[in-house]
This record gives C-alpha cells, structure tokens and sequence, in this order.
C-alpha cells in the first residue's frame, strides 16, 4: 500500500508561483511513473503532467498543453517525492490538484490539495 503526503497548495494572485510536493510512503515509488492532475469544480480530472521511472534514455515527461512553458514536473526518488512548480498561475489553473503513482497498471492518489488562483 502506498500513501501521500500532499503540500504547498494554497492561494495565489494571477502570475504568482506555488510548489506542490507529494512525499510518497512504500519501496515501489521508483518504479513507476509518478504525475500531478487536477479536478476544478464541475470538471472532470485531468492530467496536468506526467515524469516515468528512470529509463535508458533518462526520464519521459509529458505536459498538458496548457501548463506547458509555465509548470515543472520532477521527482526525487531517495526522497519518495514528486513536484510540481508553478508558475504564470491563471485564474483557470483553480482546481483541487492530486499527486498519482502508476506501478503495474495500478493508481495510487494522493488526497488532493486545493490551489486557488484569484485576485
């Protein structure tokens, strides 16, 4: 079993900067492909960015089209934990973010953290 620890969510004036970090528990968090998505209030959830476990070739991110250029994916693997910069936040980037781990085709989510972007 896999639990999160879930922070750096908040409030934030349009243009402002928030970090996100997900500290995982367990011995699979290396092993996986680790990602923030996020659900706004009468939306469904949505990927926001994705970063695979290391490979020949180093890591595979995906982004969003819309945070590409403004958001940052990464992962720590000594210290179980992923991040998310933000940064250029919008008003529409409000949403309940939630931190997510995929090892064998099995999800494991964090409990969600509420960033509030608003002037």
């Amino acid at each position: 079993q896999v639990q999160f620890v879930e922070s750096g969510g908040g409030s934030v004036q349009p243009g402002g900067s928030l970090r996100l970090s997900c500290a995982a528990s367990g011995s699979i968090f290396s092993l996986g492909t680790v990602g923030w998505y996020r659900q706004a209030p009468g939306k469904q959830r949505e990927l926001v960015a994705t970063i695979s476990a290391i490979g020949p070739s180093g890591y595979s991110i995906n982004y969003a089209d819309f945070v590409k250029g403004r958001f940052t994916i990464s992962r720590d693997n000594a210290k179980n934990t992923i991040y998310l910069q933000m940064n250029s936040l919008k008003p529409e980037d409000t949403a309940v973010y939630y931190c997510n781990l995929r090892v064998a085709a099995r999800d494991y989510w964090g409990q969600g953290t509420q960033v509030t972007v608003s002037s």
